[in-house]
């Protein structure tokens, strides 16, 4: 398999797991992909003692260690105990345990990697753990350098165009609300859960969030918010409306469309981009049935889904507030806005909460 490294520089890697086994597997991967693995490490004391003596562009950690264990070690590097690093969660998963994936995404992990289960591909793991560690390695770069780049207009092919659904019977929003459409992807769940508990209720005329997430994560991510939050969150279901003291969260593995009448419709047609849940999809719709009185907000995020769903929103009238660089995880999704020209406001994730209440009418 071809390495995913662009670059002739070797990203450095620490790779944390309590099982000496999967520390070779883990090493061999990364090295025969190109990365340079500076240490092993068997558990979270060495694994932040690594980081601190070795600096390293990124680093795998396995959640379930003897002692400090994952989620230690990501507090310690959250409470600036070690030298700060990109962190891919390299651990077992299944949906019946999203709530401590989310609990890793929430203390700060750049992404996940389920370990491969037996007679599961080892060429997919390994290119998967490739793209994601090297993409963590390339954020950590991006916001060591802090570099405020020139706004200049996007040249790539834009995306295909997207349809909204059918419509019915109306929804009508409450005059002078807005409905709250929120984007968000790699470092979104962490920047969900600063934002989200900062949202009065009622909020506009309803909301709804597209987070990237495998299917059965996202009902542990919603459970989290819930808990933290004056407002209802929950995974969307087929056939739910919106609400003003709800937020529905589109569940993973499903694009979520709505209906005129403002009600959910789950599809399961094709990933967009790789991609399913698709956020320009849900966005398409929400510009087309509520036009003006629509609020948009893209948060960090990979690559560029929401730049087609924003025109949508601006040629219906709409308004849209992205995260700035300086608060992003990746600035991907919400660049491609701004550099596009379609933002309205580029905010700090800390100021987003009260022009988002002040935008919704709250």
């Amino acid at each position: 398999m071809a390495s995913l490294l662009n670059t002739n520089a070797r990203p450095r890697v620490v790779v944390a797991d309590d099982s000496r086994l999967m520390r070779r597997i883990l090493s061999d991967a990364l090295g025969r992909q190109g990365f340079e693995v500076v240490a092993a490490a068997a558990d979270g004391d060495e694994a932040l003692a690594a980081c601190n003596q070795h600096r390293p562009d990124a680093m795998t950690l396995d959640l379930h260690m003897p002692g400090l264990d994952g989620l230690g070690v990501l507090r310690a590097l959250k409470a600036g105990k070690a030298t700060s690093v990109p962190v891919i969660v390299v651990s077992a998963f299944s949906p019946a345990h999203g709530a401590r994936a989310v609990d890793a995404l929430a203390e700060g992990a750049f992404d996940l990697v389920a370990k491969p289960a037996m007679g599961e591909s080892m060429d997919e793991f390994t290119k998967e753990l490739a793209k994601k560690v090297n993409d963590a390695a390339d954020s950590g770069k991006a916001r060591a350098r802090r570099r405020v780049a020139p706004v200049t207009p996007l040249a790539a092919k834009p995306a295909a165009p997207v349809t909204p659904v059918a419509s019915r019977a109306a929804v009508r929003p409450r005059p002078g609300k807005k409905f709250v459409m929120i984007a968000s992807s790699t470092g979104g769940p962490k920047a969900l859960g600063e934002l989200i508990p900062k949202l009065p209720s009622p909020l506009g005329s309803g909301s709804v969030i597209v987070q990237h997430m495998p299917p059965g994560f996202t009902a542990s991510l919603a459970t989290r918010l819930d808990g933290t939050s004056p407002l209802n969150v929950i995974e969307a279901k087929a056939g739910d409306a919106v609400d003003a003291k709800r937020l529905l969260l589109a569940p993973g593995g499903a694009h979520l469309r709505m209906e005129a009448d403002g009600r959910v419709r789950l599809s399961d047609d094709a990933p967009m981009g790789g991609l399913r849940p698709r956020a320009d999809l849900t966005i398409a719709d929400v510009a087309k049935i509520y036009g003006p009185s629509l609020l948009l907000v893209v948060l960090t995020g990979m690559g560029k889904d929401g730049l087609e769903g924003a025109k949508a929103v601006k040629a219906a009238g709409g308004r849209i507030l992205v995260e700035a660089e300086s608060t992003c995880v990746v600035y991907g999704m919400p660049r491609a806005v701004a550099e596009a020209g379609l933002a309205d406001e580029i905010l700090p994730l800390h100021d987003l909460p009260a022009a988002i209440a002040r935008e919704a009418g709250a």
